[in-house]
C-alpha cells in the first residue's frame, strides 16, 4: 500500500449514522477481526475481547437496549469526560451541528436532537454490533491498547466496502451489558462498534467532520 492509498483509506474512513440491513458475510468478519488483531499493544498482551451480534442476536439486544435506555440509568464502566472546553468543545459542536443540519433537526428542538441521540441506541440500525471490553487490572493502558484495536478494525472494515461506527453511547450502559452479554466483572466495557453496509442515501451520511491541521496538534522539538 501505498502512502496515498493509505491516506484514501483514513480519509474515506467515517462513522455511519444509517445501515441497511443486509448482513455482513461472516467471512468478511473474520477477516476484519484477524487484521484488527494485528494492532500494537503493550508487551503483546492483546488485551481485547470482542462479542459480536449477528441476525436475530442484534434485533434482539437492540431492543432490550432500548428497554434498558427508556427505564433505566446510565452506568458506564469508564468514567465519561467531566468537561469539553475550548478547541475540543468547539469541535464537538461542530460535529453535532452538522449532523442535525443534515438530518434537519433545527436548533432548539430539543424533540428532534433527542430523536436523533436515540438512534444510538437503536444501533442507527445496523446489522451487526461489536462489544469491545478489556481487563480491569491493565487499566487505561489496556484501554489504550484497545483504541488501537478499534481504529484497526474500522480500517479492516472499509477496506472491505463495510461501514462502521464506534459508539461510547452503548458502553455508557455498561452494567446491563455485562448482565445481557454475560462479560465477567473483572473486565471494562470500553465502547460498542456498530457495522454493517452504509445507507448512502440516508441523509445522517451526508456530512463530513473536518481534522485539525498539524499546526495545531504538533509542537516541533529540534
Amino acid at each position: 500500500m501505498t502512502p496515498s492509498e493509505l491516506d484514501r483509506l483514513l480519509s474515506e474512513r467515517h462513522s455511519c449514522r444509517a445501515f441497511r440491513p443486509d448482513p455482513v458475510p461472516k467471512a468478511h468478519i473474520e477477516q476484519i477481526l484477524t487484521s484488527a488483531s494485528r494492532a500494537p499493544s503493550w508487551c503483546n498482551a492483546q488485551p481485547w475481547d470482542i462479542v459480536i451480534t449477528s441476525g436475530e442476536e442484534t434485533d434482539a439486544f437492540r431492543t432490550a437496549l432500548q428497554n434498558e435506555v427508556a427505564t433505566g440509568a446510565p452506568k458506564p464502566d469508564l468514567p465519561f469526560p467531566t468537561a469539553y472546553n475550548g478547541v475540543y468543545q468547539a469541535r464537538r459542536r461542530d460535529c453535532g451541528w452538522a449532523l442535525y443540519e443534515a438530518v434537519g433537526v433545527e436548533r432548539g428542538d430539543r424533540a428532534g436532537s433527542a430523536r436523533q441521540m436515540m438512534e444510538n441506541f437503536a444501533l442507527f440500525g445496523a446489522p451487526h454490533c461489536a462489544i469491545i471490553s478489556s481487563p480491569a487490572d491493565l487499566g487505561p493502558y489496556g484501554a489504550m491498547d484497545c483504541g488501537g484495536f478499534v481504529m484497526a478494525f474500522t480500517l479492516a472494515a472499509k477496506a472491505l466496502g463495510v461501514a462502521t461506527i464506534p459508539q461510547a453511547a452503548v458502553a455508557s450502559y455498561g452494567a446491563f451489558l455485562h448482565r445481557y452479554f454475560d462479560i465477567p466483572d473483572d473486565r471494562l466495557i470500553l465502547c460498542a462498534i456498530s457495522f454493517g453496509y452504509s445507507d448512502a442515501e440516508h441523509p445522517a451520511n451526508g456530512f463530513r467532520t473536518e481534522r485539525a491541521g498539524l499546526d495545531e496538534i504538533v509542537s516541533w522539538v529540534g
